[in-house]
């Protein structure tokens, strides 16, 4: 098996000391170096590619470090017509390309673990350039894919603009937040009536037109084309997990507003996440219909989530503290010493015996940052509440689901999974086994409903995790589940297999839908993720019914070369004679 750790080093390497897992995590926080390549090398090695797009050996490592390769080649196109001399060049020469913004992500969508450095894969950096951005009209935002949610964001604050709800990290490029449906939390509240131009559903709902590199049958060539989100070959790019390369969105926004967010560490998850029908308490979907935007950050092995609730308030409340830029939380942003020092000892001594200890660190550390830094409740712009990871924060594994199920079932949903998951951990202690020593984390959004993108005839994202069930128009609602641990952790695999079969189990069509979170961890085998042919082949599939096949042949259609794929396509979209 493959070793899986932070740095990619082993254990008895000098990097798995506790001030090199400090190290590591700096460096994992670092952005990418892109050496410039020696002209004479690139000619050797790749000869006649275009001589004015810029060449770069690189370095590609994932959000966790679980993928870190190095001195694959790269390229950071000027714009979009550059991009098709990449791929064009690619193409002929029998190479593949994949589009690399920020890596924060955990799948292997991009590069598997193991790539060699001289794999005939080329690395198209959007970040550099690719990072246009223009108001179309008043509601509508023209961005290249290379621009990082934090950038997005400031800008369309700046007119007075914003969205419903966001990814927590900011430096997620949005072409990567766009191929994996990225999502925020947010539902509407008891009374609330949706925005003219927002959504609560993911950053794909919000798209009105996207510029892709697809096959051009009568140039005999790859080509820039322009889909409108009312066109049938959109809806599998809205959400293409990597199969395709997007250069430039236009995204419907809506009217910016202030958020107030409230932290509390102070309702025990036996009563937050009760069933339904227990005693009367503070529960989950209590504050969901109160407020409409929550989440649940359960560390490992404490009885107390760190629990957040965001709420529209156009005036600042008396006691809330007023925050004029993101990441409102440093205790969360910057590992403190006492959780790096537990981390740290647990990867260097294999002393994962500590994960109650680690656990109850971070509650700690939660629970006094929030009074320390006044971080309790804040109240601002939309982005300064939603954007709350920075690069710099603990580097863990996460598995990642969601549940498709109506909104009165949400707490019974909750409630079920947290059981389980109290229950199984507890067995693994019993036997000396800690598998998890991160947090469960609970979001809950709408579904990606077209009608809110406010364009006649708008198509549904085919691949996306939210899109609606026709079978079951009354599973209005996703709960996002993710459990997680720090790379490495002996029988995190087989734990989180055992999560995933349950959900599976579960919610399999009948009374809710499970349907996995494309950047995270899924089809466990007690060996590794990514893995399971059955997910890979059936669950997977049969969980997006027929949009998935139609998703397929539309991509294998657009792009038929299959330039813009990596292994984990292959098994998910086998060619067309294979699938027979």
């Amino acid at each position: 098996m493959t070793d899986r750790s932070v740095s990619n080093f082993r254990p008895e390497h000098p990097s798995w000391t506790r001030r090199g897992f400090l190290r590591s995590a700096a460096a994992l926080a670092a952005v990418p170096v892109l050496v410039a390549a020696d002209p004479a090398v690139a000619a050797e090695e790749l000869p006649g590619f275009p001589a004015d797009v810029a060449l770069f050996r690189t370095a590609y490592r994932n959000w966790d470090g679980e993928i870190t390769v190095t001195g694959l080649w790269a390229c950071a196109p000027e714009d979009p017509d550059q991009v098709v001399e990449a791929v064009n060049w690619a193409w002929r020469n029998g190479w593949t390309v994949r589009a690399r913004g920020s890596a924060h992500g955990w799948s292997p969508l991009t590069v598997p673990a193991g790539t060699a450095a001289d794999a005939r894969i080329l690395l198209v950096d959007t970040a550099p350039r690719l990072t246009g951005l223009s108001l179309d009209s008043t509601s509508e935002v023209r961005a290249g894919t290379g621009v990082t949610l934090e950038s997005l964001l400031t800008f369309l604050e700046g007119h007075g603009l914003g969205v419903t709800a966001s990814p927590a990290p900011g430096d997620l490029t949005l072409g990567g937040a766009l191929a994996i449906d990225a999502h925020g939390t947010a539902v509407p509240a008891r009374g609330e009536e949706r925005p003219p131009g927002q959504t609560y559903g993911s950053l794909s709902n919000r798209v009105l037109e996207l510029t892709a590199v697809v096959w051009d049958a009568d140039a005999g060539a790859y080509a820039l084309r322009t889909f409108r989100r009312d066109e049938a070959d959109c809806a599998a790019l809205l959400t293409h997990l990597g199969r395709s390369l997007v250069t430039e969105v236009v995204l419907r926004v809506g009217a910016n507003s202030d958020l107030r967010c409230v932290s509390r560490t102070d309702i025990p998850a036996k009563e937050l996440f009760a069933a339904p029908g227990a005693a009367p308490g503070r529960t989950l979907a209590g504050f969901l219909e109160a407020e409409g935007r929550v989440e649940a950050i359960w560390f490992a092995f404490t009885e107390f989530p760190w629990f957040k609730v965001w709420s529209v308030e156009p005036t600042k409340p008396l006691t809330s503290r007023r925050v004029t830029s993101p990441y409102p939380y440093p205790f969360s942003d910057n590992v403190p010493t006492p959780v790096a020092d537990l981390a740290g000892r647990m990867v260097s001594d294999a002393a994962w015996y500590l994960a109650p200890v680690l656990g109850n660190a971070q509650l700690d550390a939660a629970s006094l940052g929030l009074v320390a830094t006044l971080s309790a409740d804040v109240w601002g712009p939309s982005k300064n509440t939603l954007l709350y990871i920075r690069p710099t924060t603990l580097r863990v594994h996460a598995n990642g689901y969601a549940v498709l199920t109506a909104r009165d079932q949400v707490q019974g949903v909750v409630a079920a999974f947290t059981s389980f998951y109290r229950e199984r951990l507890a067995a693994y202690a019993a036997l000396g086994r800690f598998p998890v020593n991160g947090s469960v984390e609970i979001r809950v959004t709408g579904l990606d409903d077209p009608a809110e993108a406010g364009l006649a005839g708008a198509r549904t994202p085919s691949l996306s995790a939210l899109r609606p069930d026709p079978a079951h128009p009354e599973w209005d609602t996703a709960v996002w589940l993710d459990v997680l641990t720090l790379p490495g952790t002996p029988y995190a695999e087989a734990f989180n297999r055992e999560v995933e079969r349950f959900l599976l189990s579960a919610y399999d069509g009948t009374r809710a839908r499970t349907r996995v979170e494309w950047s995270k961890g899924w089809a466990y085998t007690d060996e590794a993720a990514w893995s399971d042919e059955e997910v890979l082949g059936t669950a997977v599939p049969e969980s997006l019914g027929a949009a998935w096949g139609e998703a397929a042949a539309t991509l294998d259609r657009l792009d038929p070369h299959r330039v813009f794929h990596a292994p984990l396509h292959e098994r998910l979209f086998p060619a067309p004679g294979a699938r027979a």
